[in-house]
């Protein structure tokens, strides 16, 4: 499969699965109506929370992860090789050239935040930096670049979002299904349907939206290699790159978290087979995305 099918390929994966969320909450907002004998309630609940949620991590969201990951501005006296590849990257690319931090962690991995291409940041780590050579971080850097002119800064925050609103609105019907009283006017075999359906989804959908969001993720992940691979027009440096990753002794990246895994080039915490832990995963697995880009 060319670069271009690949890159179309995963986007119309990736708005499937954002669809299927959007249907998981709207059901439970309708839930929520349903119990309190009006189903418009249960919607404006989800759409208020929503927009909250929404336009904390729009605005916020990218320096609280900064922040959180302990990253630093890289200067260009100290980082000159890693600051030129981010701006040459970003002529090639037709974009604003984004904000460059590093982590001081021996850990091989990278990550790109932010809203859009305006108000976006590429981060690696000095151990990224000191392992590989100039093909291989023009590959991870494109990779990363790849996900702030894709959008996948946003979609993926959009992810978080949802995964977020969706545990909400599930306790929310929760409690009050454990706690509060059924309205008067929420009778019918339809309602009690509707209320049996949403406490269904209330138990299940936090493990069903989390597992959607890293579905997302994974997609994404394979959409950033294509992208880069034709940035740079050389897949076998993102190739050789990923490597090297995949045999870093020590992939644990010490401020990492599950609130911001999904971000790097490949999984921050050390690596466990399993079936479930494959469902669970933010990225896909790591030799399948090598297979790919060599034989582009």
């Amino acid at each position: 499969m060319g670069i271009y099918e690949e890159i179309s390929k995963n986007k119309r994966k990736s708005y499937i699965l954002i669809f299927i969320f959007i249907i998981l909450i709207t059901l439970i907002g309708l839930a929520i109506g349903a119990f309190y004998g009006n189903s418009y309630f249960g919607l404006i609940i989800a759409f208020i929370v929503g927009v909250i949620y929404f336009l904390f991590s729009y605005y916020a969201g990218a320096s609280s992860i900064l922040t959180m990951t302990k990253a630093k501005p890289a200067l260009k006296k100290e980082y000159p090789h890693y600051v030129n590849t981010v701006e040459g990257l970003a002529i090639a690319a037709g974009i604003p050239t984004p904000k460059a931090y590093v982590i001081e962690d021996d850990a091989l991995n990278a990550f790109a935040t932010g809203r859009d291409p305006e108000h976006a940041s590429i981060t690696v780590t000095t151990g990224l930096l000191d392992k590989m050579n100039r093909l291989e971080l023009e590959g991870v850097v494109a990779h990363e670049m790849s996900h702030i002119k894709n959008y996948d800064i946003r979609i993926m925050m959009l992810a978080a979002v949802m995964v977020g609103l969706t545990v909400l609105l599930s306790d929310f019907l929760l409690r009050s299904f454990l706690w509060g009283r059924r309205s008067r006017n929420s009778g019918g075999n339809i309602t009690l349907i509707l209320i049996v359906v949403g406490i269904t989804l209330a138990i299940l959908s936090p493990f069903v939206g989390e597992a959607i969001k890293l579905a997302i993720s994974r997609k994404r992940e394979y959409l950033a290699d294509s992208s880069g691979a034709l940035l740079t027009r050389y897949p076998k440096g993102l190739a050789d790159a990923l490597r090297k990753i995949q045999k870093d002794p020590d992939p644990l990246v010490d401020y990492a978290n599950k609130a911001t895994a999904h971000l790097f080039i490949s999984t921050p915490f050390r690596k466990k087979k399993s079936w479930l832990q494959n469902l669970f995963s933010t990225h896909p697995p790591i030799e399948d995305r090598i297979k790919r880009l060599d034989s582009m």
